[in-house]
């Protein structure tokens, strides 16, 4: 299966027109048509919106492989939306200087072992 046969499973199974994806990802309804006519993928600067879209991980839709569960490989990165909190939360870490991230660090083990220690009472 291709990556454009799951965006159109995808959207077959919640229900999603082809014009109603097209405004939410602000790709053209021709090139989406083209997807499917033509059995041609989206490019690769697409696929981080169509996830986001359609509510799915890049691993399905390159793959159509959900790693979920305790099997199989876990990743050593992330993909995060930059405008989600998450992402905030990196590109403000990620304009600190060393002092300003240990500090930050520190206050992270302290919230951890501060939890830690009213869980076990």
């Amino acid at each position: 299966m291709t990556i454009s046969d799951r965006i159109f499973e995808k959207l077959n199974e919640i229900g999603m027109s082809q014009k109603t994806f097209s405004e939410k990802t602000g790709i053209s309804q021709s090139t989406i048509s083209e997807w499917k006519s033509k059995g041609t993928n989206p490019t690769s600067e697409k696929i981080m919106i169509i996830c986001n879209v359609l509510n799915v991980t890049p691993e399905w839709l390159l793959s159509g492989i959900e790693n979920t569960g305790g099997r199989g490989n876990k990743s050593d990165w992330y993909v995060i939306d930059k405008d989600t909190e998450m992402g905030v939360l990196i590109s403000t870490y990620h304009g600190m200087d060393e002092k300003q991230r240990e500090r930050l660090m520190g206050y992270m083990e302290a919230v951890i072992a501060m939890t830690k220690g009213k869980e076990g009472k």
